[in-house]
């Protein structure tokens, strides 16, 4: 009898060792490389990933925070590639160096999604699909709805001959950064708006006070606009221009990106005016171009998320229903 107990027992092992495996099997496994944490963005971002992977029974997802470097991001592509995961994704910390892995991970027949951020290589073929933000267009909507409050600046006493901007630009050679810039200096191209200062906040809160404070001290009142390339990089210039003794969202207007809860809050205190929507909540995004990618199907070339434009007077009625 003892023996007929061990003989099922070892039976039962091996079985429940055949499903697990099984399962294994079937799961998708997912390498994603991100950027890091620089801003609740981000974090918000990384959060929408996990979440969602975790939400789905049949993802494995292996997740590597980059810090903001390059060389990091790149050490983690090739480790997913010698693990031979079956999708690799990834947030690009800057635009440009990305070719010599990309292709080890098509020479391993490793499908590659962009998400967030693009990258520039001459073969567009080293990545299946990039999905997120249009950053040209957000930096267009930053410039538009300066423009169409232009008014409002010149009723609060502010020059009608040119409008003086500082610009917070983001981490140097990132895609938003450059997007960003592009968009809001094609739009403002040929009004009176004029950029005075731009320097990189490398989309932290940290930094963005320190180079506003530096702004300050260079150009003081003359300043009339600050245009942040994310929340972040305004919320910490917010500190600098209280603590230089002037009022932000009033003697000098404000407009960022990103709509995280912390730009809303700053609206409904009257410190900042406007923020233009980038979503970090991809993480369903990505996981149905996965699942798409597993059944053999084909994906378009560009995924674009829908976003919106929050000025001040929508802050209060919307914030209790923001989710980052």
């Amino acid at each position: 009898m003892k023996r007929f107990t061990s003989l099922f027992a070892s039976a039962l092992l091996v079985c429940s060792m055949a499903v697990t495996s099984a399962q294994a099997a079937d799961k998708i496994v997912v390498g994603f490389s991100q950027i890091g944490a620089e801003s609740a963005w981000r974090v918000a971002n990384t959060d929408s990933i996990t979440s969602e992977a975790k939400n789905r029974p049949n993802i494995d997802l292996k997740f590597s925070d980059a810090q903001q470097k390059q060389e990091n991001q790149i050490k983690a592509l090739r480790s997913f590639i010698s693990q031979g995961v079956d999708v690799i994704a990834f947030s690009p910390v800057v635009e440009t160096g990305w070719e010599p892995v990309l292709k080890e991970a098509k020479r391993a027949h490793i499908p590659v999604i962009l998400t967030d951020r693009a990258v520039d290589v001459q073969d567009d073929t080293l990545w299946v699909t990039f999905m997120g933000s249009d950053f040209v267009e957000e930096g267009r909507r930053a410039g538009n709805w300066l423009l169409e409050n232009y008014g409002r600046l010149k009723a609060e006493g502010k020059s009608s001959d040119v409008i003086n901007v500082v610009e917070l630009q983001g981490t140097v050679g990132s895609a938003p950064a450059i997007d960003r810039k592009t968009g809001f200096e094609e739009v403002v191209k040929g009004s009176p708006v004029k950029i005075i200062k731009s320097q990189s906040g490398d989309f932290t809160r940290a930094k963005g006070k320190e180079v506003m404070e530096a702004f300050l001290k260079s150009e003081g009142k003359n300043i009339d606009v600050l245009y942040a390339h994310n929340d972040d990089m305004a919320l910490g210039a917010i500190q600098a221009i209280e603590e230089y003794g002037l009022k932000p969202g009033k003697d000098i207007i404000i407009v960022s990106i990103d709509a995280v809860r912390g730009a809303f809050e700053a609206m409904v205190e009257g410190k900042l005016n406007c923020t233009v929507e980038c979503s970090p909540l991809l993480g369903p995004q990505l996981f149905d171009a996965v699942e798409a990618l597993a059944a053999g199907k084909e994906l378009p070339k560009r995924i674009v998320t829908n976003e919106d434009v929050f000025p001040a007077e929508t802050a209060a009625e919307i914030l209790p229903t923001r989710k980052y």
